[in-house]
């Protein structure tokens, strides 16, 4: 599970990072991220699962896996990193494993677009 101090709650910091942010994208997951260097609390991580992923049982378990995988990349994250991920169709049918591999992948996507290496 992420920590509390850990997710994003605002609809500021979420419009934020989709709409200024780093945009990766995989076969199942959307990443979006955002240096904020005003706020350097900790990275926070968002997730967005809409209706297109399936009805609310099908939305909470990504949700769910979502957040356990996030959880994985937190070391990797810079205090002022702000992430949104976003969950596409597909994500209702993938693994854990995937979805981590495929989080890891849009972050190092990010990261080499910034042009800062990690």
């Amino acid at each position: 599970m992420l920590p509390a101090r850990y997710r994003m709650r605002r609809s500021a910091e979420f419009s934020a990072t989709v709409s200024r942010g780093v945009r990766a994208v995989q076969p199942d997951v959307v990443v979006h991220a955002l240096r904020n260097g005003a706020d350097a609390s900790g990275p926070r991580i968002g997730l967005v699962v809409s209706k297109s992923v399936g009805n609310a049982v099908e939305r909470h378990r990504v949700s769910r896996r979502l957040r356990h995988v996030a959880r994985a990349v937190l070391p990797r994250l810079d205090p002022a990193d702000l992430v949104v991920i976003r969950a596409r169709p597909g994500s209702r049918h993938a693994l854990s494993p995937r979805l981590e591999q495929q989080l890891s992948a849009a972050l190092e996507r990010v990261e080499a677009r910034r042009g800062t290496p990690r």
